[in-house]
């Protein structure tokens, strides 16, 4: 019989990659692997666990039950479990689950892979099965934070900041361009801190800079970092370099002085707004998307207010927002109380999403009869569903494009005039 597994990957576009890279060395081991598949004939399941706040854990410990369900009849064979929540609380799940057949960190590629009777190689690792569309696929240049913000669990579970050399992470995106991927998102925990342990200094324009001279990618997307000694170096290159987008996704997580000291984020008002500025200033046509926290101990009413101020008066392109959620053995949990209720919390987050829908419509509507270059993502109904360089796959806009099957296809570049516009979706028309 044909030995066949289905891979689910939970959480964030790291555990995207940690799931590609096994998927490959599973195939090269005889399996045939789905990826988040309904197919029933896969009779051994991997989980792939995201660990980082209270809901997704909650989605994490959900989808395992019901594996185990599935297991119980008859359904499975074997369920495994890998990731963030399997390094974090590997224990504990392993006492109150004691139907799942393995628990792997996220370290534990190797013995996951030898579990299921493959041969671990090593010498492979730059390779992966692509699960994400073939026309751009996410690089990881680094594992583990050094930052230590107050809320965040990521050092517990991943460890302290470890990059990759040049050179694999050149390999692999040589390897990515020659399977047809024309965009790199580069992703890590912190990419600006890229280089620093490995080379004395920050390198991630250097890499950028090689990046962009391999054949076959046009755009380079930079996604995380972190707004405290952003590099100049890299400013410009992204002002000049015209493979790497107009776009940076940089969490800021809030703008009050005295919460952004509780968070332990290592700036104040003042550098945060002077940083903006300077992008902007340097950077024409930058889109900027960020994530703010609501509902950190020491909020108040007024600095909460504070806060969507400054997001009425910057105006990002793109605002996502968590509630704070008090997570085992971080400094907040050791340190601080959680005393603002979750309804309060929800409600801080309602407000920000709502000034930031009204932002994003304005914004939207004065992009009207623009032209912009986009990337055909795929052909859903009447539309093809495209993105611009300001917009990343999952996450943002997209500009939607009527048009016969005959004008494009996924992964194709071309010019869009924008004909009309709602509050996270663009419409527009192919100039021929």
């Amino acid at each position: 019989m044909e030995k066949k597994i289905n891979l689910v990957t939970l959480g964030c576009s790291k555990n995207v990659v940690d799931s590609e890279v096994l998927m490959h060395q599973l195939a090269l081991g005889g399996w045939r692997v789905l990826h988040n598949s309904n197919d029933t004939s896969a009779r051994v399941v991997v989980v792939n666990t995201c660990g980082f706040i209270g809901d997704a854990k909650e989605e994490s410990i959900d989808t395992i039950f019901g594996f185990v369900k599935a297991k119980s009849q008859g359904q499975v064979d074997k369920v495994y479990v890998m990731g963030c929540l399997s390094q974090r609380y590997r224990h504990e799940l392993e006492q109150e689950i004691p139907e799942v057949d393995g628990f792997f960190g996220v370290s534990d590629l190797p013995l996951i892979v030898n579990e299921l009777n493959a041969t671990y190689q090593e010498h492979l690792l730059h390779q992966r099965m692509l699960s994400t569309p073939k026309h751009y696929a996410y690089l990881k240049i680094s594992e583990g934070c050094n930052w230590g913000c107050s809320y965040c669990a990521i050092p517990l579970i991943r460890g302290k900041h470890i990059s990759r050399s040049i050179e694999s992470l050149i390999d692999e995106a040589h390897f990515l361009a020659q399977q047809g991927v024309r965009e790199l998102i580069v992703i890590a925990q912190d990419t600006t801190y890229y280089g620093l342990d490995l080379y004395g200094e920050r390198r991630i324009t250097q890499l950028l800079n090689r990046l962009s001279q391999i054949n076959g990618i046009e755009w380079i997307r930079l996604h995380y970092a972190y707004p405290f000694n952003f590099p100049d170096d890299l400013i410009y290159e992204m002002r000049d370099n015209p493979k790497i987008c107009k776009y940076l996704d940089i969490p800021l997580q809030h703008i009050n002085d005295n919460v952004l000291k509780m968070m332990r984020r290592g700036i104040d008002r003042k550098q945060t707004v002077d940083f903006i500025n300077k992008l902007r200033e340097n950077i024409s046509n930058l889109a900027i998307r960020t994530t703010f926290l609501v509902g950190h101990p020491g909020e108040t009413h007024e600095a909460f207010n504070e806060l969507v101020d400054f997001i009425r008066d910057y105006r990002f392109d793109r605002v996502g927002v968590f509630e704070y959620s008090e997570e085992e053995g971080t400094f907040a949990q050791k340190n601080y109380r959680d005393d603002i209720s979750p309804e309060e919390k929800a409600r801080r987050a309602s407000i920000v999403m709502e000034v930031q829908q009204q932002i994003s419509l304005e914004l939207n509507r004065n992009r009207i009869g623009e032209r912009f270059k986009v990337i055909v993502d795929r052909r859903e109904g009447e539309y093809f569903v495209c993105r611009t360089e300001h917009d990343s796959p999952e996450v943002d806009q997209e500009v939607l494009v009527k048009g016969s099957a005959s004008k494009a296809k996924p992964g194709d570049f071309r010019m869009v005039k924008i004909t009309s516009a709602q509050e996270y979706d663009l419409y527009g028309v192919f100039e021929e």
